[in-house]
């Protein structure tokens, strides 16, 4: 009894359950790693496959070509086949994720509060098009709708990644590590109290502490929020020269010392 081969291509746009039905029509004997799993499936059923091609080669000159010609084919067919890159995922914020395929926009996450028990909701085209109770559900429906090929299609334009986002989605995981919280004014701490703002521009990443009306440049996103974190929120003026003038004179203050004399003291008056 013979059976149809299916090429990588082929396969790729079978369902799981279509697949399971493949393996059993053709007898197939290669383990699967992961029942699970598409791609599983999808290998176990070409490396069968290709077994059965090699052993068509019988001692006849003729028939012996033959099946090298249908084995080469078949080795063509699956060197052709190129899988989908994987997704680039962009946190710009707690409840905020956008998926990216090289620069191009293929969906985003997004949290919908209103909802009683499925509050995350997958985007395309500015509609929704799934919904779940957790991230990773909807993490999963676009991976796997995205590499199966039935993702819906932009059909505007695809946004690029903006710099924006980038600066945004920086400046929110460093935060997250400090227990910080990003509103629309600056950064708070978990008292709710004002320590600054931290931005990029023309790529130089700046902080502008709690009083201070001067940007000051940092080395890194991670300098700039680590900076808020050393803001004493509690200190007064008295503590802020006694900490220096009673250390020693004020002429002999490094540079650095007096900075942070003047930064405190912005702080203390404010």
């Amino acid at each position: 009894m013979t059976h149809a081969v299916y090429t990588y291509q082929q396969l790729q746009l079978k369902s799981i359950a279509r697949l399971k039905q493949i393996y059993s029509e053709i007898a197939c004997t290669v383990e699967v790693s992961d029942k699970r799993c598409k791609d599983a499936w999808i290998t176990a059923i070409a490396e069968y496959q290709a077994s059965k091609i090699q052993k068509l080669a019988p001692a006849a000159p003729d028939n012996q070509a033959f099946a090298q010609a249908e084995l080469d084919s078949y080795i063509a067919d699956q060197a052709q086949a190129v899988a989908p890159e994987p997704l680039r995922i962009v946190e710009i914020s707690f409840d905020h994720h956008e998926y990216y395929a090289d620069d191009k926009l293929v969906a985003s996450i997004s949290y919908d509060d209103n909802h009683l028990t499925q509050r995350w909701v997958v985007m395309v085209n500015d509609k929704e098009i799934f919904r779940a109770n957790t991230l990773m559900r909807c993490d999963r429906f676009i991976c796997t709708h995205y590499k199966d090929g039935s993702l819906p299609v932009q059909e505007k334009e695809a946004t690029p990644l903006t710099t924006e986002n980038q600066i945004m989605a920086h400046i929110f995981n460093e935060c997250q590590n400090y227990g910080f919280e990003i509103l629309g004014d600056g950064i708070y701490n978990n008292n709710g109290v004002k320590l600054g703002q931290v931005g990029c521009t023309d790529g130089n990443w700046w902080v502008k502490r709690r009083y201070s009306v001067q940007q000051q440049y940092s080395n890194s996103v991670y300098d700039a929020v680590r900076s808020l974190s050393m803001v004493d929120v509690s200190c007064d003026s008295k503590y802020i020269f006694d900490e220096y003038f009673l250390e020693q004179p004020l002429e002999q203050l490094t540079g650095d010392k007096l900075q942070r004399l003047l930064e405190r003291t912005e702080l203390a008056t404010a």
